[in-house]
C-alpha cells in the first residue's frame, strides 16, 4: 500500500482426541525483441476450485474504483467523490467487474484470477492532511462491512458467482496492519483511525483505553523491529497481540472466505508481528482452502535475507519486487544487463523455496507504470510482458498496462482505466500466453535454464515433466545469429506461440537437441513450446496449503499422478485421499509429529513421484503468545534468544531459538527488558528459557527451573519473567 493513497507453508497437528478420532475416521526498452515458439498436446487445466494453489493462473490486479463504474447509484456523495481529482472517488465498483467478466475481456486475455482492492468498508470522510478520499480501499473502517462505494453484500457475491462461472478467481486486498490515519503533528482526523465491528464501535485511536492500537512514534523504519510496532505514515496500527483485534482479524476474514473468495493478498506483512501472522494464517488454512500472498517491500534487486526468511517460513508467500525491479531496471529503465537480469532470475530459485508460488509484476498501484519508466516505449511494456508470463513465479497483470497506461508516482499511476480495446499487442500478448500456463506445467512448475546470454540478448528455458518452454528476448537495437543453441525441445519444428506479434519466426530442433542457427532481430522476441502428453513417472510441481490442523484438506499439484488412485507420503506415514486425478489431488494431513516432512506420490503402477520438501507440520492449534523477559543484560554483539520444549520454540535446540528478540519499543519493552511475539501451540503447558547468543555462536543459557506456562486455548497471551 501506499501511505496517501493509501508461504512456507505450514501443517498444524491438532493432537487433542477429537484429532485424533477425526485421523481415524480419515483412515476408514528501444526496439527491444523477445520470441517465444510452441508445439502442444495437451488437454486444459482447469479450474476455479482449486483455490489453494494459483501455479497455472495469471492474476489481473484492478483497483475497483479506477475500473470501470457499473452503478452510478452507489457512487459516494459531497466531496469524496469527484472524477476530475485523483485523490477523490471516481466510481467504479463490482458491477462494472461484472459487466466486464461477462463481455469477455478477462477470459480473452487469459486471465484466470481477478485481485481487487479491499472490499471493507472504508472511512467515508476526507483525510485533512492531503485532501484525499479512501478510494483505493486501504482505509478500513469497518472489517465486516462491505465498502458502500463498491457495492453491497449481494453484489459482491454475484461478482464471486460470475467470475467463477467464468473458472475466474477472485483475490482480495486485506489490510489487518491498520485502519486509517490518526496521527500527524496537530492535525485533527475526523475518524481518528476508529474501528468498527459491524456497525459498533471497537475504539479509536486517541481515546484507546482498550489497548486496540499501539501507540509508538510513527513512520520510523529504521530498524525491523520499529517497522513493526510503529505506525506507517501515521495510520492507526492495529495491535494485533490484543485478544479482540486477534479475533476481529481471524473472524473478518472468516467472512470473506465463507463467501467464496479464493485468495487473498495481505498488505504490509513487513510491518506486523510474524508469530501473529502465522497464527493467523494457520487459523484460515484450518478452515479454507486458499492462495496467500504478501506485501514485502523492497526497493532492491539483492537478496534479503529478511525477506526470504519470511517467505520461506510464515506460511504465505510473497509479492516478488525483487523480480519487478530487475526487470523495470533491465527493459524500463536499461540500468542493468541482461546477464545481471539472469542472474537475478537464477539466484531467486534458490533463495526462495517455492520460487514458482511468489507473485511476479513489472507494476503496481506504488510504483510508477512500466509505460512512463520506459519514457512511453511500448515495445519495452510488451518485451517486459514476455519476461513476466513465462518466468518463474505466478504473474500479475496491473490493470491498464495492456492499454499501455502511464502514470508516473501515486495518484497518477491509478488513473481510470483508458479503453477495453482488445486489439493492442499488449492485450494480444497476454492473450498468447496467458493460456500456456493451463496447458504447459514448464510454465506453472518447471526449473529455470540459461540457453543463450549476452549483454543484450537472453534465452531461458522451463522444463517440467518432459514439457519444455523456451524464450528469447532481445532488448537492444540491433540483431543477433544465434548459433550452438541446445534445448531440451523435441526434435522438430517450433512455431512462435506469439505468432510473430513480436517478430519472433519458427526454430528447428535436430535429433541432438540442437536448434538450427537463426537470427533474433533488434527488438524482437519469441517463444516456443513443447507439452508432454504421456507422463511415465508422477511429478508434484506443488503442494498448497501447508499449514493446517490434522485432517485438513491439502492439494498437490502436477502431472503424470494417473487417472487411478495412489498412495501420498508424508515421510513414512500414508495420508487419506480425497480426490485423485492426473493433475490433482486432495489428501488429508495425517496425524504427525511436529515437523519438516517430505512428501511423495506413488502412483497406481506403482510407479514414485519426485520428493517435495519441507513441508512443516506445526504442534497443533496455534495461536500468539509475548514473552518478555527482564533484566537481560547482554555485551556488545550478544543477543537474547528463547528457546523451548515444543518444536515452535526449538525443542531446545538453540540453533532453532526463537530471536533475536527485540528491545527498544517503549510501551513493550527497552534494554535490558527483551521481547517477542510467538506463535506456539494454543492450550499447551510449554517450558521454555532465554539464552543470550554472541556473534561466535557462544550460547550462555539462563540458570534455575525453566519456566513454565498453560497457554490459552483461543486468545493470545502476554508472559513476563526475570531473567534468572
Amino acid at each position: 500500500m501506499n501511505n496517501s493513497s493509501s508461504r512456507k507453508r505450514v501443517v498444524i497437528c491438532k493432537l487433542s482426541t477429537v484429532a485424533v478420532i477425526s485421523m481415524i475416521i480419515c483412515a476408514l526498452a528501444i526496439n527491444n525483441t523477445l520470441s517465444v515458439w510452441g508445439y502442444s498436446e495437451s488437454t486444459k487445466d482447469s479450474s476455479v476450485e482449486n483455490s489453494s494453489s494459483f501455479s497455472t493462473d495469471v492474476i489481473y490486479q484492478i483497483v475497483t474504483d479506477r475500473f470501470l463504474d457499473g452503478n452510478p447509484g452507489n457512487n459516494p456523495q459531497g466531496d469524496a467523490f469527484d472524477v476530475n481529482n485523483m485523490r477523490k472517488y471516481h466510481g467504479g465498483d463490482w458491477a462494472g467487474i461484472v459487466e466486464k467478466l461477462n463481455d469477455g475481456y478477462f477470459t480473452k486475455m487469459g486471465i484466470t484470477a481477478l485481485w481487487i482492492s479491499s472490499p471493507v468498508e472504508n472511512i467515508t470522510t476526507i483525510d485533512p492532511s492531503n485532501n484525499t478520499a479512501s478510494y483505493h480501499g486501504y482505509w478500513g473502517r469497518d472489517f465486516f462491512r462491505t465498502n458502500e462505494a463498491f457495492g453491497t453484500m449481494k453484489d459482491f457475491q454475484k461478482m464471486i458467482d460470475v467470475a467463477h462461472e467464468k473458472d475466474i478467481k477472485i483475490v482480495i486486498d486485506f489490510v489487518p496492519n491498520h485502519t486509517s490515519t490518526a496521527e500527524l503533528g496537530n492535525t485533527i482526523f475526523p475518524e481518528d483511525g476508529r474501528l468498527y465491528r459491524d456497525g459498533k464501535l471497537v475504539s479509536g485511536f486517541k481515546t484507546d483505553s482498550k489497548n486496540i492500537f499501539n501507540h509508538e512514534s510513527w513512520t520510523d523504519f529504521s530498524t525491523y523491529e520499529n517497522g513493526i510496532y510503529h505506525s506507517m505514515y501515521g495510520l492507526a496500527d492495529l495491535n494485533q497481540l490484543n485478544p479482540a483485534i486477534d479475533s476481529y482479524l481471524k473472524e473478518s476474514i472468516d467472512q470473506w472466505l465463507d463467501l467464496g473468495v479464493d485468495g487473498i493478498r495481505v498488505d504490509a506483512v513487513k510491518h506486523m508481528p510474524e508469530g501473529w501472522q502465522k497464527s493467523w494464517l494457520s487459523n484460515i488454512y484450518g478452515e479454507h482452502q486458499t492462495f496467500i500472498f504478501g506485501e514485502w517491500f523492497t526497493g532492491s534487486t539483492d537478496s534479503d535475507k529478511q525477506m526470504e526468511d519470511f517467505a520461506n517460513k510464515s506460511g504465505m508467500s510473497l509479492l516478488d519486487f525483487r523480480f519487478a525491479n530487475a526487470v523495470r531496471n533491465t527493459i524500463g529503465e536499461k540500468n542493468m544487463t541482461m546477464k545481471q537480469l539472469y542472474n537475478v532470475m537464477d539466484s531467486r530459485s534458490s533463495d526462495f523455496e517455492e520460487v514458482n508460488d511468489q507473485v511476479t509484476f513489472i507494476d503496481n498501484h506504488d510504483m510508477e507504470r512500466f509505460m512512463s519508466l520506459s519514457e512511453n516505449d511500448s515495445k519495452a511494456v510488451d518485451l517486459a510482458y514476455v519476461l513476466l508470463l513465462t518466468s518463474n513465479g505466478i504473474p500479475t497483470i496491473y490493470y491498464g498496462s495492456e492499454q499501455y497506461l502511464q502514470g508516473e508516482s501515486d495518484p497518477d499511476n491509478r488513473a481510470d482505466m483508458p479503453s477495453f480495446t482488445t486489439d493492442s499487442n499488449a492485450y494480444k500478448i497476454i492473450g498468447s500466453l496467458a493460456p500456456l500456463r493451463k496447458t504447459n506445467p514448464a510454465l506453472a512448475y518447471g526449473t529455470l535454464e540459461e540457453r543463450w546470454l549476452n549483454n543484450d540478448v537472453m534465452i531461458f528455458e522451463r522444463e517440467f515433466a518432459g514439457s519444455v518452454v523456451l524464450t528469447a528476448v532481445n532488448r537492444s537495437q540491433r540483431d543477433y545469429d544465434i548459433q550452438n543453441l541446445v534445448t531440451s525441445l523435441p526434435y522438430g519444428e517450433y512455431q512462435d506461440v506469439l505468432t510473430g506479434i513480436m517478430g519472433g519466426e519458427s526454430i528447428t530442433v535436430s535429433k541432438e537437441g540442437k536448434v538450427k542457427p537463426f537470427k533474433v532481430k533488434a527488438g524482437e522476441s519469441a517463444v516456443w513450446e513443447y507439452t508432454k502428453a504421456d507422463i511415465e513417472n508422477p511429478r508434484i510441481g506443488n503442494v498448497d496449503p501447508m499449514m493446517g490442523i490434522c485432517g485438513n484438506d491439502v492439494t498437490i499439484t502436477g502431472r503424470g499422478f494417473g487417472e487411478k488412485t495412489g498412495i501420498v507420503y508424508f515421510g513414512e506415514i500414508t495420508a487419506n485421499v480425497q480426490a485423485w486425478s492426473d493433475s490433482k489431488i486432495t489428501v488429508n494431513v495425517p496425524n504427525l509429529n511436529a515437523g519438516k516432512y517430505n512428501l511423495k506420490v506413488v502412483s497406481a503402477n506403482n510407479k514414485e513421484s519426485n520428493m517435495y520438501k519441507n513441508f512443516e507440520v506445526l504442534s497443533g492449534k496455534q495461536t500468539t503468545v509475548r514473552f518478555i523477559v527482564n533484566n537481560a543484560e547482554t555485551f556488545y554483539g550478544s543477543n537474547v534468544y528463547l528457546v523451548g520444549n515444543v518444536y515452535e520454540l526449538g525443542n531446545w535446540d538453540t540453533s532453532k531459538a526463537i530471536g533475536p528478540l527485540f528491545n527498544s519499543t517503549s510501551t513493550i519493552g527497552v534494554y535490558p527488558t527483551w521481547f517477542y511475539d510467538v506463535n506456539v501451540p494454543a492450550g499447551r503447558n510449554i517450558e521454555y528459557k532465554f539464552v543470550k547468543i554472541d556473534t561466535d555462536g557462544k550460547v550462555n543459557w539462563e540458570g534455575g527451573e525453566n519456566h513454565k506456562f498453560k497457554v490459552p486455548d483461543d486468545e493470545t497471551a502476554e508472559i513476563i519473567v526475570n531473567w534468572k
